[in-house]
């Protein structure tokens, strides 16, 4: 047997191992559980074919006897001329109401953009509530869309907090927009960067776009690329609704800067991930997040392929390392993983290993991918394809729920009704704005592993 071969074997016969850089805690013990599995239990002897693998971390809600990890917030609020109204009315309630809601340890920061970018609330911690209310009150609309200079100049004022305990906060903006950015670097691409940029800082962007007239094509690249949340408000009145939800996550941050690194063995290839963005180099795949939330899960599905293997045997399919940094503890853990596919020429075997909720996440991150490829073929003129890409995805759904017996349906059936509601909008209006708002931000909330989706409905 030869050295590689023997590491390999060594490391995969000892399953799961947990190593955290402080003193070791059981795995019961642990705020966060990381996890390796297959699609099914047992695949297929004898023949090449793919599996998908879901590596995940897990969350226990936070700790209730515990002070939570302080928070760095800015918002970046667009107050261009069409804002003007219940549109900036409820903009400032909401900017309110998150800042009702920090603590004496938070900073906070509150940037505006019109056809220029003004710091209203530097930085710093609010000593003097009333004053800044007065302040959020007082603000008025005019002028252009300035949203880069916007976000640009909202990440100086997070950098602020930035020193000896800044891993041990959570840096997160909310950008608000209800239009263009017409001044200034306004490509989808510019602010992808900005946001990759930003999230190897530690800084994530949340951006919510109201009504129908902003570029979701640009906020959910940004929100993507930076690791935050995307919300579509189509009527303002929902922002303070929509603003506490996000303040409830940016409130129970557990962990952040998470790394996931895969390793697969030579005669297993790693061929994509499914939803999430993820970075294949050769055998090995890597994958950055900001943070987890309590009481969430957030996870890589990797499509590997797997070479011919006997029945009755074990193959090494995926070694994982995971990294992240535990804000109770603040203290830096590591988890490391490891899974071996077990194979079999019985067929009902092969099927009763079905991992369902695999299965299940599988399904609902192909509807996502399914939405933005229907959006490019409506882009195309081809509007009647892009409604049976929508319709075969929802069929896909319905059999899969036939066919298997999910711990929990309801996530599958919801996702079948918004095909549903989604491919009836496509076919009758076509790829208007408030079609492809809907099916974007959809598809960007699931890839996300978003805590706060929205349902959508027949306008």
């Amino acid at each position: 047997m030869n050295a590689k071969l023997s590491k390999w074997s060594l490391l995969f016969g000892l399953g799961i191992i947990t190593q955290l850089v402080a003193a070791p805690q059981s795995a019961e013990d642990q705020l966060i559980k990381c996890k390796v599995e297959l699609d099914r239990g047992v695949l297929p002897a004898d023949q090449k074919q793919t599996a998908v693998v879901k590596i995940s971390l897990v969350a226990d809600a936070a700790p209730k006897e515990a002070d939570r990890p302080p928070v760095n917030l800015c918002i970046v609020m667009d107050r261009s001329g069409s804002m003007s109204g219940n549109k900036i009315e409820q903009a400032r309630q909401a900017a309110l109401e998150a800042l009702s809601r920090l603590g004496s340890q938070d900073i906070f920061s509150l940037v505006m953009y019109g056809s220029d970018v003004t710091t209203l609330i530097p930085a710093g911690r609010v000593k003097d509530q009333r004053r800044a209310q007065e302040l959020i009150r007082g603000i008025q609309t005019h002028g252009n869309t300035a949203l880069f200079g916007g976000v640009s100049q909202g990440a100086a004022e997070l950098r602020k907090a930035f020193g000896d305990h800044a891993e041990g906060m959570v840096h997160r903006m909310i950008l608000l927009s209800d239009g263009l950015a017409n001044k200034g670097p306004s490509s989808p691409e510019d602010l992808g960067r900005l946001g990759v940029s930003l999230q190897k800082e530690g800084i994530s962007v949340s951006t919510i776009g109201v009504g129908n007239d902003y570029n979701e094509d640009l906020m959910t690249r940004l929100a993507q690329r930076s690791d935050g949340n995307t919300y579509f408000v189509e009527n303002e009145n929902d922002l303070a609704r929509i603003f506490g939800q996000e303040l409830g996550d940016v409130l129970n941050v557990v962990a952040r800067n998470i790394r996931i690194q895969i390793e697969c063995p030579e005669n297993v290839k790693p061929l994509r991930s499914i939803g999430r963005e993820a970075t294949i180099r050769g055998q090995k795949v890597e994958l950055n997040l900001n943070q987890l939330y309590g009481s969430q899960e957030r996870y890589l599905l990797l499509e590997v392929e797997v070479p011919s293997t006997p029945a009755d045997t074990e193959l090494p399919l995926v070694s994982a390392a995971i990294q992240y940094r535990n804000l109770f503890t603040e203290v830096d853990e590591q988890q490391n993983l490891a899974l071996n596919a077990q194979f079999s020429r019985q067929e009902a075997e092969v099927k009763a290993s079905t991992n369902v909720d695999v299965k299940e996440e599988v399904l609902l991150n192909e509807s996502a991918m399914a939405k933005e490829e229907a959006i490019k073929l409506a882009e195309q003129g081809n509007q009647k394809a892009a409604v049976q890409v929508l319709k075969k995805n929802r069929q896909q759904i319905l059999d899969a729920t036939v066919n298997f017996e999910f711990s929990a349906p309801e996530a599958l059936e919801e996702e079948a009704q918004n095909l549903e509601a989604q491919s009836i909008m496509l076919d009758q209006d076509g790829l208007n704005s408030y079609n492809r708002k809907v099916l974007r931000t959809d598809a960007q909330q699931t890839r996300n592993q978003q805590l706060n989706k929205s349902s959508w409905k027949k306008k």
